[in-house]
This record gives structure tokens, C-alpha cells and sequence, in this order.
């Protein structure tokens, strides 16, 4: 994994769900929160414990997660 060091999982917070530094503000929430058009100046008004680099590195962390691999199947002549 990517240097995420804002991004942490912890079994006794959140059930172990990625969340920011430590906090009970799991990643997902943020996502949703983008996803669904806020700015990061209205989940900072929202949330202002967190951090625009917090926002930043859940997208990043999310892009991480969901990079494309392909590994094509050797072996059958098409």
C-alpha cells in the first residue's frame, strides 16, 4: 500500500474500518460526501476537526483501491 498516513484501521474503532487518523470518521463517509457534490468547504464546516489533506488523501486512497488490474488467462489459443 500507498504512504496513507492519515488513513487508519483500527479493530476497536469503527469495526476496523478505514477512518482518519484515528478518528470515528471512516473514509466511506467522506467518499459519500464528494460523491454527492459537497466541497471540502462544506464537509469542513460540517466536520472542522478534519483536515483538507484528510479529504484529499480518502480520495487518493480510494483511487488506490480501485485501480484496474487485468491479467489475461495463458494457455487457451483463441
Amino acid at each position: 500500500m500507498l504512504d496513507f498516513d492519515r488513513i487508519t484501521f483500527d479493530p476497536h474503532i469503527m469495526g476496523g474500518q478505514a477512518c482518519i487518523r484515528g478518528m470515528r470518521v471512516p473514509v466511506s463517509l467522506i467518499l459519500n460526501l464528494v460523491a454527492n457534490g459537497k466541497t471540502v468547504a462544506e464537509i469542513r464546516e460540517d466536520y472542522p476537526y478534519l483536515e483538507p489533506e484528510d479529504i484529499q488523501q480518502s480520495l487518493m486512497y480510494a483511487a488506490w483501491l480501485t485501480r484496474e488490474q487485468v491479467f489475461p488467462i495463458m494457455g487457451e489459443a483463441g
